[in-house]
């Protein structure tokens, strides 16, 4: 079982080593636009255009780092849970991959908080906003890279290796089957290494968006000053938070299920979110008590604060519940899944998906609206805007993301269970322990002293499995969530950027009025439907491909060997990333261009004068509003697909009949939908965002914007040009 971790992750290191290079060649495009903007148009010194490009540097290292260090720790839990399964002891098997989750989470949020610091505390005062601009797009273009080529690459594995089940009838992760140690890798590079970036960069964003808007929109310094101190205290508070009820949960868990022979995996995973988002509250209100009461006029900031950053540290336990609804395997929309596909095969399993995926985003996006309806009222209650100014309002949805990631080890571990319960079942499997029994049993007996249990072990595997595919699908609305509201955040630091640049009043431009309103809105809706897309049909043909190559290499006669055969397995991954890198590189030049396109559309110099600055300005909060959505549609649809098979195979033994093969189609639609476009747009919308800040202040600032509409053209050109290649040169090539 060790070697096995060890081969997976020999194969994810070669994988990560080929993104690194990857990252190398993306930073150009995003270097050259930060120095043209920094040294050209701004004339600022050498010196400070290279700091601001070092911490853009730092952005993309911090994202790759804490990656490495995700798919470390998982590769070590996958192949401990797989052993730790046979000793009968369930919650051993809850406890690694928790265990391994909590140190990422700590590890990636505590890295984030001292880099934002060091940028608070000893940067030049005067380079400190554009540092953390550098940093946040760094960070952001690192996330969206790892993240959109993971997902690619984990679904053509995934797709590959689960249609042998059905084409030969071959069991899970049958060690013949050259996709499965593919797959192994592919879950990390999808669910570890991209969700670890990911969760990295969403933090930082988020902090970004919100100590630039206390820069812009506050005047008094002594007041940013107080703010911002509160801020990093409130980052503080939720790390010990996340820990305090990781411990009390472990005892709760211990108490409950120490000797317990089976139990429900999902239980003390929600006991866990409630238990820190109650603490994290608690804290909130404590915390700012002592901090922010008591200031003259403003005697009642302190509850105001605390009110709105706690509606989202509630929204981040809501939400899990709400979509354990559409994608657990004992929910009903689930089990829903189930009985169409018994009379309607793939066909009615697909169908009844794709509802629990459009009534999860119908209930998912009334608890944002309930949240920062709340977050609205209570910032007008109490009158913060003598301190925030006319746009109060946005940074109080922006507290409400920031509340969202108030217990952030926690949503990073629950997060990480998943890919960790995944790979611990293929590993049980490669590593062929039950081969032969009775010697397995003998040597386990003489080295660890316990007699395992193999069907005990494998029923264990395969139901936290069904645990772990249930708290990825709670994450990532939670994710997608905070990513829409921080980029409200930011696009209004952008609104005040544009206020100070041109000296325009916003509302007189930004309304529905204005024509170039609806054309932004109808952008950002195009630029979403294509990624997805785009995304979907790099894992279609890479997919054909994938399974192209197993059905030709498969070896299933009696005298073959059952062990994994090593080199045709990395020839699978090396499928898998080569497809991955031609989509990601089609989908990254063309959001680039479209921002820089878009950007350069909406200078004062363009048609429509300064009404055309409102549509970039719409197009950012498009893309925002379509991307939370499609994200959350894609995410339960997807996860009611993995679980409904779950529930064939785990509560049913059905492996092997018609509404296995049925549960099984159904999941491979779904792989794409939740694991690769869904997940994805969480990135695209902060990178989008952010990058279109840079965008926005080259295209409006004095020097350029003449020939701005002039240079839209041909970046809009291009980027048309790679929407093209992204389906006609991504096709599935024809038989010769």
């Amino acid at each position: 079982m060790l070697e096995i971790g060890n081969v997976i992750f020999k194969t994810c290191s070669t994988y990560l080593k080929q993104q690194g290079k990857f990252l190398v060649g993306l930073f150009v495009f995003i270097g050259a636009a930060i120095a043209l903007y920094f040294g050209v148009l701004s004339h600022m010194s050498l010196g400070s255009v290279c700091l601001v490009l070092a911490w853009t540097v730092i952005g993309i290292l911090g994202s790759y780092s804490v990656a490495w260090f995700g798919v470390r720790m998982n590769t070590y839990a996958n192949a401990r849970m797989a052993f730790a399964s046979l000793r009968r002891r369930p919650l051993d098997l809850l406890n690694i991959p928790l265990r391994a989750g909590m140190s990422i989470g700590i590890v990636l949020i505590c890295i984030e908080l001292v880099l934002m610091l060091v940028i608070l505390l000893f940067m030049p005062e005067n380079l400190a906003g554009s540092c953390f601009i550098g940093f946040a797009i760094g960070e952001s273009l690192g996330a969206s890279a790892l993240r959109i080529a993971g997902g690619i690459f984990t679904k053509i594995a995934d797709i590959g290796s689960d249609l042998m089940k059905v084409v030969f009838k071959i069991g899970e992760d049958d060690p013949r089957n050259p996709g499965v140690i593919a797959d192994c890798t592919g879950d990390n590079a999808g669910d570890s290494i991209g969700p670890t970036a990911d969760g990295f960069e969403t933090y930082g964003v988020t902090g970004v968006a919100l100590v630039s808007f206390i820069l812009l929109a506050v005047p008094d310094p002594s007041m940013q000053v107080k703010l911002l101190v509160w801020i990093f205290v409130m980052r503080i508070l939720g790390i010990i938070a996340s820990v305090l009820a990781y411990y009390i949960n472990g005892a709760i868990s211990k108490a409950r299920y120490g000797n317990a022979d089976d139990i429900n995996f999902e239980t003390p995973l929600s006991v866990l979110v409630w238990i820190t988002s109650i603490l994290s509250i608690i804290g909130t209100f404590l915390a700012s008590y002592f901090m922010l009461s008591g200031i003259p006029g403003h005697e009642n900031l302190w509850l105001a604060l605390a009110v709105i950053i706690s509606c989202g540290t509630l929204g981040a336990a809501l939400i899990p519940e709400l979509t354990k609804l559409f994608t657990s395997p004992t929910s009903k929309h689930v089990q829903e899944v189930v009985k169409a596909s018994e009379q309607g095969g793939a066909s009615l399993n697909i169908l009844s998906g794709i509802v629990a995926g459009n009534m999860g985003g119908f209930w998912t996006g009334l608890v944002f609206v309930f949240l920062m309806v709340i977050a609205y009222m209570a910032s007008t209650a109490f009158g913060i805007g003598d301190i925030f100014g006319s746009y109060y309002s946005i940074f109080a949805f922006g507290l409400v993301a920031f509340g969202m990631l108030g217990m952030g080890p926690v949503t990073i571990a629950v997060d990480s269970y998943g890919p960790v319960t995944d790979n611990a079942q293929s590993v049980y499997e490669l590593s062929l322990i039950e081969d032969d029994i009775e010697k397995t049993t003998k040597e386990v007996k003489e080295e660890f002293g316990f007699t395992p249990d193999f069907e005990k072990a494998k029923h264990y595997l395969e139901a936290n499995d069904g645990a772990g595919n249930t708290f990825k699908a709670t994450a990532k609305p939670v994710l997608i969530g905070t990513a829409v509201v921080g980029a409200t955040t930011m696009i209004f630091s952008l609104i005040l950027m544009i206020q100070k640049t041109l000296g325009i009043e916003p509302e007189s431009i930004l309304n529905l009025l204005n024509p170039y309103s609806l054309v932004g809105f109808i952008l950002g809706g195009c630029v979403i439907y294509w990624f997805t897309g785009a995304s979907m049909q790099a894992v279609t043909t890479g997919a054909n491909r994938a399974v192209e190559f197993i059905k030709d290499n498969i070896r299933l006669d009696p005298n073959a060997p059952k062990k994994a055969d090593i080199a045709k397995s990395q020839e699978v991954v090396k499928i898998c990333t080569q497809y991955a890198q031609k989509g990601m590189i089609n989908i990254f030049i063309a959001i680039f261009c479209f921002a820089l396109a878009f950007a350069c559309f909406s200078s004062p110099e363009s048609i429509g004068g300064q009404n055309a600055v409102c549509l970039f300005i719409s197009y950012l909060i498009s893309i925002a509003v379509f991307g939370l959505f499609q994200a959350v549609y894609m995410a339960n649809a997807g996860g009611s697909w993995d679980n409904a098979k779950k529930v064939v195979e785990v509560d049913l033994d059905a492996k092997g009949t018609d509404l296995h093969a049925a549960s099984v189609v159904g999941d491979t639609v779904g792989d794409p939908f939740k694991d690769t476009s869904s997940v994805a747009l969480n990135p695209i919308i902060k990178f989008t965002t952010l990058f279109g800040v840079l965008a926005m202040e080259i295209a409006i600032s004095e020097g350029f914007r003449h020939v701005a509409p002039w240079v839209g053209i041909v970046f809009l050109l291009i980027a048309l040009f790679f929407v093209y290649r992204s389906f006609y040169k991504m096709r599935i090539k024809e038989d010769k």
